[in-house]
């Protein structure tokens, strides 16, 4: 299986090189990347062709499998090329930057036949793998709340400059709350339900470009979830951000600490404990595994649609000041 690299803005590209580095099934063929910088930093020593542009690497290369994870606004851009070359894509998050985008990339999957998966670590952290089986098993009962946070250091003097600009980066509410709309999605099953977002800028001298924290409200089905992220995580803190979800149930409540690895529990009949928890897979372990075995990733072309509209429909909100809008699966 022939893998290849559409763009390398962020060290999320690691994620296939590993993959390349687990399995014997897996070559990776080449890489584009149009920035000097960027390519000598994320591809530097690359034991395969680097290209100055995706065009070029796919005029020479037959590519079963493009990673795409270059500058957020030119992604969508990538994956439709990649698809159009007869590539599965996996791509970091985001996925695209407008809702038009989406349908794009909606319209061209299906035409491809080919798996979109985006990256979505949340889904397999453990603790997050071990909350997903008690809400199965009934230990939660009915899940009713969801509220979820997300900080993280900005780092700002290792930022490259596109990722200061709304048009390189494409909005915070299309970021950095993807994570926690598609555990909230993947945990109820809704298929539509509304959003609304608001966001701001505390440190508009140091990067006036860019919004630095979001806050959103998000119905999906017959939960309400809350969703608060940001670029504000404390620099000396030693977590790049202290990520955590509550899950409110019918019977119980499970707190997640995603940064230090923990799952808090406690039902109407049983003192809270410390759920155990199951071994981390890699983060995109699942997608290879699945393109081998001949089946559907389990964050399959939809869920990454859909996660990406909802994440997109809140940005739109957070852009008209905050109103409520509705979302479902089949709006494009």
């Amino acid at each position: 299986m022939r893998v290849a690299i559409l763009g390398a803005a962020h060290p999320h590209v690691q994620y296939a090189l590993d993959e390349v580095a687990h399995r014997d099934e897996l070559e990776l063929v080449a890489a584009a990347e149009a920035d000097p910088q960027m390519r000598a930093q994320y591809l530097d020593g690359l034991p395969a062709p680097v290209y100055p542009s995706i065009p070029e690497l796919l005029a020479a290369h037959t590519v079963d499998v493009a990673l795409v994870a270059g500058i957020y606004t030119h992604r969508a851009q990538a994956v439709l090329e990649a698809l159009a070359a007869g590539a599965h894509v996996l791509a970091d998050k985001p996925l695209c930057t407008s809702l038009d985008q989406v349908d794009a990339i909606s319209a061209a999957a299906a035409a491809s036949g080919r798996h979109v998966s985006l990256v979505l670590e949340k889904r397999f952290y453990p603790p997050t793998l071990a909350a997903a089986r008690l809400i199965a098993d009934g230990v939660l009962g009915e899940l009713a709340l969801v509220a979820s946070t997300g900080p993280h250091k900005l780092n700002l003097g290792a930022r490259p400059e596109w990722f200061l600009r709304r048009d390189g980066y494409g909005g915070i509410a299309a970021d950095l709350p993807v994570h926690d709309i598609d555990l909230v999605l993947h945990l109820t099953g809704a298929t539509a339900g509304t959003v609304s977002a608001v966001t701001g800028n505390v440190r508009a001298a140091e990067h006036p470009g860019l919004d630095d924290h979001v806050a959103l409200l998000l119905r999906a089905g017959q939960v309400t979830a809350t969703v608060e992220a940001s670029w504000l995580s404390p620099q000396a803190a030693d977590v790049h951000g202290h990520y955590r979800m509550r899950l409110t149930g019918s019977e119980g409540t499970a707190e997640l600490d995603w940064a230090y690895g923990r799952l808090h529990v406690a039902t109407h009949d049983r003192p809270g404990w410390a759920e155990p928890l199951p071994p981390a897979p890699r983060p995109a372990q699942y997608f290879f595994d699945a393109l081998l075995d001949g089946r559907e990733p389990e964050i399959t072309t939809a869920a990454s649609l859909l996660a990406t509209r909802v994440a997109l429909t809140a940005q739109a909100s957070a852009d008209t000041g905050g109103r409520q809008l509705d979302w479902a699966a089949d709006a494009g």
